[in-house]
């Protein structure tokens, strides 16, 4: 494509534009974290507790030390000597009485004690990977052992044993955000009432690309850099100062390619500042890539939360009351984003599409002898909705009430809109019963008694599943976002939020094109280089890119052409009275003629007779969130499922997602969002299941004992849009990343149930596993013998 067959009909916002990033990543030309080398470079290795919680009596470093190859072997105190610390967690959160969270701070490695299998006690560089490994071989660690904890509500238990001093009973925040008085008037008149205990397992997070560093250190400018993967370079590059003690203008964090986070890589992890410590220590770049075994154990795990959830509906009904109240499992550490996810999150989200008068939502999050637990995938977002929709089929099942008609009952209607929700939040914009009626069509829900009849025939259970869902996304949407002109005539567009996966630099340039005119293929994304963000930059999570990135486009943009105006009468030589922008050019309104804003850029760059007080550049930055604050995607997906009765297997054979994002801008990388979402969110529901044993021991510790779906597990996903253009900010758009995920888990457990249902089964947990199915089957056929 040239500038002169360039047309922004094609290449616009709303058009379905291939990714940028595919055709490099296709052709192995991406550059992934263990693709850098440097010269000279040494590599580390860790020695990792092998118990889940004991006292450190003894570590013997010394074989280690004169082992071959061997450059620096550095313990718990010799890093806490250094002054490295992990971060603090960057979430304030307070207890039920006002008070704050206690806040029991991680070591970058273990000193005295050590509190889950896998925890880094030793780290060690030598010449080569393998050596170091060797030398690791060589350390001998004393370890009395203590009492293991691995279930929340054991942990809190009165005579359970500590794990830190400052965090009695193991018990980290006590959140409570509602109302009990009134949700205990509603429970008092509430012609029903369903009751649920429902389980968000823990989950590995399993990206395809392991965590890794290349760490160097420049003594003349006491200056640190680490190439690594992240989710946002800024954000990222203030923490790791933090935690060397040093200005966050002596650290450059680059982050290239990235191959999967979910959420894990939003924070900093102890081996990143150990690789940073080493290579000052050494003088020499250091590299560090761990394997997938460390990575089961070590990297942060998602989810392991435990909820009961109370309904209360009058007798037509109408939600009166919902009361949630629950265990969080934040592992042996609070990550920097343990906390918001399992609290906050589903008080923000709970409240979905429909009226509800009264909440209350209590949850006690706690400290147990596991691998510490962060952001995943939707992060409490697909936790709230699914307590919200598998109570309301729990609430059909007991009223009598079908299903699909309690959710029409309570669902807001677009003339209750603009609706305050007990979160606090406004929703501005949906139409949740009509979406949810264009769902069932294409579903052909209408049509599912009859499959349900002559599957049953066949001695295969088939269930329907119903998940609406409604989410907030975007919660902070500050972002910096600036546009400059380059010489060879591209045009950068740089911005804090940071792709690893998302397909941001076509997006972004769909954007960029339509406001400016510029071709798209001249639009390159400038991201992963904290230098890059002098004064501010975000990171990508919460599906706020689009709007956050995206909003800092258009003010940048705003800025340009309001550049490009002054200019312009300088640039033609007429008044600048008859001049306007329109299609990427400057032009005189009477006669037509005119410049683009990349010839402006080139002129502008090489002028000598520029008048005192016209701007030098065309440069223009936004730094903050006008327009970018909260918004409310929504959908409602449709999963058809059976279950083999003599196996326990259960195979989706229709999957359907009905989205309002809002107004897409490529409707193309929205099916891809939506599959992927989609995709986890069934792996959650039906194949996924992280086992401690009562030792602490990582039993689901590789890919032989822990599932995820593959590509002959999924059925076909049919994706539609429903779209209702937001009013709270420029471009109409909601945030899609975390809706697939959303819809899936509710859908699928909830054809799990009704599956299951003519045996008398009303719940099962996730994951929905064979093993799980038949017994639950073979226990009611032996009950109703």
């Amino acid at each position: 494509m040239t500038d002169q067959n360039f047309d922004r009909r094609r290449f616009g916002v709303g058009q379905s534009v291939p990714r940028k990033e595919d055709p490099a990543l296709l052709r192995g030309e991406g550059r992934y974290t263990d693709d850098l080398s440097a010269e000279g470079q040494v590599h580390l290795a860790f020695v990792s507790s092998p118990v889940a919680h004991g006292i450190v009596t003894s570590v013997d470093v010394t074989a280690a030390r004169a082992a071959e190859g061997v450059l620096g072997v550095w313990t718990g105190a010799d890093l806490a000597a250094a002054g490295c610390a992990m971060p603090a967690s960057g979430f304030k959160a307070f207890n039920r009485d006002g008070a704050p969270a206690a806040e029991p701070r991680r070591p970058v490695l273990a000193v005295d004690r050590v509190r889950y299998v896998g925890e880094p006690l030793v780290c060690i560089a030598a010449r080569t990977a393998m050596l170091a490994r060797d030398a690791a071989e060589l350390v001998d660690l004393d370890i009395e052992d203590l009492p293991v904890l691995v279930d929340p509500e054991e942990a809190f238990a009165p005579d359970a044993p500590q794990l830190f001093g400052n965090a009695p009973r193991n018990l980290v925040q006590d959140y409570f955000a509602g109302d009990d008085d009134a949700v205990d008037a509603a429970f008092a008149g509430a012609a029903h009432v369903a009751r649920l205990r429902l389980e968000d397992p823990r989950i590995i997070i399993n990206p395809m690309e392991l965590r890794a560093c290349l760490a160097e250190y420049d003594a003349a400018r006491d200056h640190y850099t680490i190439s690594t993967q992240s989710q946002g370079v800024f954000p990222f590059h203030v923490e790791v100062a933090g935690c060397l003690g040093v200005s966050p203008a002596q650290v450059t964090v680059l982050t290239g390619s990235v191959g999967g986070s979910f959420g894990m890589r939003i924070v900093t992890f102890p081996e990143q500042i150990c690789a940073l410590h080493a290579a000052k220590a050494l003088g020499r770049p250091v590299k560090w890539l761990e394997d997938r075994t460390q990575s089961f154990l070590s990297d942060c795990h998602g989810r392991a939360n435990r909820y009961d959830v109370a309904l209360a509906l009058d007798g037509e009904g109408r939600m009166l009351g919902l009361r949630v109240t629950g265990f969080a499992n934040l592992g042996a550490y609070v990550n920097p984003n343990g906390l918001p996810s399992p609290t906050l999150n589903i008080t923000t989200n709970i409240n979905s599409m429909y009226r509800l008068p009264a909440l209350s939502v209590a949850v006690k999050c706690v400290l147990t002898n596991t691998s510490p637990v962060g952001a995943y995938r939707g992060a409490g977002r697909q936790a709230a909705n699914y307590l919200m929709e598998r109570i309301i089929d729990e609430a059909a099942r007991l009223s009598g009430i079908d299903r699909i008609a309690l959710r029409r009952i309570n669902q807001l209607r677009p003339d209750e809109l603009p609706y305050r929700a007990l979160s606090g939040l406004t929703y501005d914009s949906g139409d949740f019963t009509a979406l949810m009626e264009d769902a069932m069509a294409p579903a052909d829900v209408a049509g599912f008694p009859v499959r349900r009849d002559a599957a049953r025939r066949e001695g295969r259970l088939l269930g329907l599943g119903i998940g609406c869902f409604l989410e907030a996304t975007s919660l902070n949407g500050k972002e910096h976002g600036r546009i400059r002109f380059e010489e060879n005539g591209d045009v950068s567009f740089i911005t804090g939020t940071l792709d690893y996966g998302q397909g941001h630099a076509g997006t972004f340039a769909q954007i960029l094109g339509q406001k400016l005119g510029l071709p798209y293929d001249r639009i390159r994304l400038v991201q992963g280089d904290s230098d890059e963000l002098p004064d501010y930059g975000g990171y990508t999570g919460g599906s706020r890119s689009v709007i956050a990135s995206g909003n800092a486009a258009l003010k940048a943009g705003d800025g340009v052409i309001d550049k490009a105006l002054q200019l312009a009468g300088w640039a033609l030589g007429t008044a600048a009275n008859d001049i306007r922008f329109r299609d990427g050019r400057v032009e005189v309104v009477s006669t037509g003629e005119g410049i683009d804003l990349i010839a402006l850029a080139a002129r502008l760059r090489d002028a000598t007779d520029l008048p005192a007080g016209l701007p030098t550049s065309l440069e223009s930055g936004f730094t903050g969130s006008d327009g970018a604050g909260p918004t409310y995607p929504n959908g409602c997906h449709i999963c058809e499922l059976e279950i083999d009765e003599a196996t326990g297997v259960a195979r989706i054979t229709r999957y359907l997602a009905m989205n309002d994002v809002g107004r897409v801008v490529n409707p193309m990388v929205l099916q891809g969002q939506v599959h992927g979402g989609v995709v986890q969110g069934i792996g959650q529901a039906l194949y996924e299941r992280v086992v401690y044993d009562d030792s602490g021991q990582l039993l689901s510790g590789s890919f032989t004992d822990y599932c995820l779906p593959r590509a002959d597990d999924l059925p076909p996903i049919d994706v539609f849009e429903r779209a209702t253009a937001t009013t709270l900010n420029e471009m109409g758009v909601k945030g899609v990343g975390e809706s697939g995920c959303a819809g899936s888990l509710t859908c699928v457990m909830n054809a799990v149930v009704d599956a299951l249902s003519p045996l008398g089964i009303a719940h099962i947990d996730m994951p929905a596993t064979p093993e799980r199915l038949w017994r639950a089957i073979r226990e009611a056929r032996r009950a109703s013998a």
